[in-house]
C-alpha cells in the first residue's frame, strides 16, 4: 500500500526539542516522522538517502549552520522542500535561509497549527513564513520597492503577473493583506498566496 503521508526530516541539535517535535506530529496522521539528524552533515547523508518530502532545518549547529546544508541539499535534490525552524528571527537569519532555498521560516515556540501549516504548505510548494517573519518580509520590501510601481517599465520585474506587481505595490505601502485583500476584492487566502509567489520569483 503506498504512503502518501509527508515524510519529514528533522534537524537539530537539541534531542529534547526533538522529542517535543515528535510528541506534536504524532497527531497528525498526514505526517511521518522519518528521521532525525543533529547535525549540518548528518541532514547532507540522511536526506540523500531517506529523501524527505520537507525538511525542518535548525540553523545553529555544532558544526556550523544550516544554511551550508539547505544549500547542498537542494543542490542535488531540489525537489525536497526546506522549511527553517529557528530561534533567531533577525533580518540577516531570515534572508540568508530564504537565500539559500529555504520554502519557508518559522519561529521555534511557534503554535501547532502554525507548524503544521508550514509543513503542509511547503508541501504543496508554497513559500511559508510565521507571522512574525512576514511582518519583516513586508519592511523588506517596503524599504527596497518605491511607493508606486506604476511608474516603472515592464520589466524591472519580469517574473512577476500584473496582479502580483499590483500586490507588491501595495505591500510597498504597508497595507496589510487584509486591506489588500479588501482592496482588490480578493480573499485573504488568495492575497497570501499572490505574496508567497512574489517572494519565490524574487528570491
Amino acid at each position: 500500500m503506498e504512503d502518501d503521508r509527508i515524510h519529514l526530516l528533522i534537524v537539530d541539535d537539541s534531542a529534547p526539542f526533538r522529542q517535543g517535535l515528535r510528541a506534536m506530529l504524532r497527531t497528525a496522521p498526514d505526517i511521518a516522522v522519518i528521521g532525525e539528524a543533529t547535525t549540518g552533515a548528518e541532514a547532507i547523508d540522511m536526506a540523500d538517502t531517506l529523501q524527505p518530502d520537507v525538511i525542518l532545518m535548525d540553523l545553529q549547529m555544532p558544526d556550523g549552520n544550516g544554511l551550508l546544508a539547505t544549500r547542498r541539499i537542494l543542490h542535488t535534490s531540489p525537489h525536497i522542500r526546506i522549511v527553517v525552524l529557528s530561534m533567531f528571527e533577525d533580518d540577516d537569519s531570515v534572508f540568508a535561509a530564504l537565500q539559500a532555498g529555504a520554502r519557508g521560516y518559522v519561529l521555534k515556540g511557534a503554535l501547532k497549527g502554525e507548524l503544521l501549516r508550514a509543513i503542509r504548505g511547503a508541501n504543496n510548494g508554497e513559500a511559508i513564513f510565521g507571522p512574525a517573519i512576514a511582518q519583516r518580509l513586508v519592511h523588506y520590501f517596503a524599504q527596497r520597492v518605491p511607493v508606486t510601481l506604476s511608474s516603472l517599465p515592464r520589466d524591472a520585474f519580469p517574473e512577476l503577473t500584473e496582479r502580483e506587481r499590483e500586490i507588491l505595490g501595495l505591500l510597498a505601502q504597508r497595507l496589510t493583506n487584509q486591506e489588500i485583500a479588501d482592496r482588490l476584492v480578493l480573499s485573504t487566502k488568495t492575497v497570501r498566496n499572490h505574496v508567497s509567489n512574489i517572494f519565490t520569483k524574487l528570491q
